[in-house]
Order: structure tokens, then C-alpha cells, then sequence
């Protein structure tokens, strides 16, 4: 369990992180199949899919999704 202190350095590392151009969980899981296909064939995806990377970042719920896919795809 998060701590007062902690979820408002969170708070404040997500607002100072935030970029103009932003997409949403929606899009970003659109994509992520994209992304993790590039992410393991070793591609600059920072480069590739700047958004979704910095989407990763940032949320929680969507990094879980993808590091869950990209355990799949890494069994297949």
C-alpha cells in the first residue's frame, strides 16, 4: 500500500512527465501488439513508437498488459 508522501511524488513525477501530445490507453493498447513485436526483435522503440513508449511510462495498468504480452509472445 502507497503512502500519502509516495502517491504525491507519483502525482507529481506523472504531471511533470506529461506531454502535449499524449495518447490514451485506448490507443496505446491498439498498438502495443506493433510494439512488442518490435520490442523483441531489438528495434529502438523509444524511436519507433515514441507515444506508446512514453504511455508505458507513465501507466501502470497498460505496462502490466504489455510486459504480460510480451511474456507470451516470448513463450511462442
Amino acid at each position: 500500500m502507497s503512502t500519502e508522501p509516495e502517491k504525491l511524488r507519483n502525482l507529481m513525477r506523472s504531471i511533470f512527465m506529461t506531454h502535449r501530445d499524449e495518447i490514451g490507453c485506448d490507443t496505446c493498447f491498439d498498438q502495443m501488439d506493433l510494439f512488442a513485436e518490435l520490442t523483441l526483435a531489438g528495434k529502438d522503440v523509444a524511436s519507433a513508437m515514441p507515444h506508446v513508449y512514453r504511455h508505458l511510462q507513465m501507466c501502470k495498468a497498460c505496462r502490466e498488459e504489455f510486459e504480460a504480452l510480451l511474456s507470451a509472445l516470448k513463450l511462442l
